[in-house]
C-alpha cells in the first residue's frame, strides 16, 4: 500500500479543495508544512519536503498541486529520498502573468528529467499554466500527461468537490 503525502500551493488548500477533502476521507494522508504558506521560501518548502518524505515508512506518492510541483522538480534534484512517484496537479508557468511575485525563487526550475515516475495532470484552461507549457514540462521531466478538460486551477473554485476523478488516476498511477 503507498503512503502519500499532499503538497498544496500558496496559501495552503482550504476546506473546498480536493487535497483537503481527500484528508478528510483517508486519515492515512499526510501533508507537507513549510514555516509559511503565504510567503514561500524554496529552501524552507524544500527542508520541509525532505522531512516528511524522510519520515514516511516506504517511499511516498508525492501529490502536488500548483506551486509545489515546481517544488518537486527542484527537490528532486538536490535530494537522494526515496519516492514512488510525483502526481503533479495544475503545474503553473512562472512567466505567466498570474504567476506571484512572492513566489518568484521556484522560478528557475529544473529541466532534467525526475528520477522517479510522474503524471502531469492538468485543465484547458488554466490561467496559471496553459497546456502547451505543461506539455513541454511533461516532456522534460519525463511526466506522463493526463488533460481533463476545462476545469479552471484545478482547486477549490474548480467545482470538482472531491473528485472523484482525479482520486482515480492517483489510484491507477501509484498502482
Amino acid at each position: 500500500m503507498s503512503e502519500f503525502i499532499h503538497l498544496p500551493g500558496i496559501g495552503n488548500s482550504g476546506n473546498t479543495h480536493w487535497q483537503t477533502r481527500w484528508e478528510e476521507a483517508d486519515t492515512s494522508i499526510r501533508r507537507f508544512s513549510p514555516a509559511s504558506w503565504d510567503a514561500p521560501d524554496l529552501s524552507d518548502w524544500i527542508a520541509a519536503l525532505e522531512r516528511v518524505v524522510r519520515s514516511a515508512a516506504t517511499p511516498p506518492v508525492l501529490v502536488a498541486h500548483s506551486l509545489a510541483c515546481l517544488l518537486v522538480a527542484h527537490w528532486q534534484k538536490v535530494s537522494d529520498a526515496p519516492a514512488r512517484g510525483a502526481f503533479l496537479v495544475a503545474v503553473p508557468d512562472p512567466s505567466s502573468a498570474a504567476f506571484p511575485a512572492k513566489a518568484a525563487g521556484f522560478a528557475a526550475v529544473p529541466q532534467e528529467r525526475f528520477r522517479f515516475p510522474s503524471l502531469i495532470v492538468a485543465s484547458t484552461d488554466d490561467p496559471y499554466g496553459s497546456l502547451p507549457y505543461a506539455e513541454m514540462r511533461a516532456a522534460q521531466w519525463g511526466s506522463d500527461l493526463e488533460i481533463i478538460g476545462a476545469f479552471g486551477h484545478i482547486n477549490g473554485q474548480s467545482g470538482l468537490e472531491d473528485w472523484p476523478e482525479g482520486r482515480g488516476l492517483l489510484r491507477v498511477f501509484a498502482a
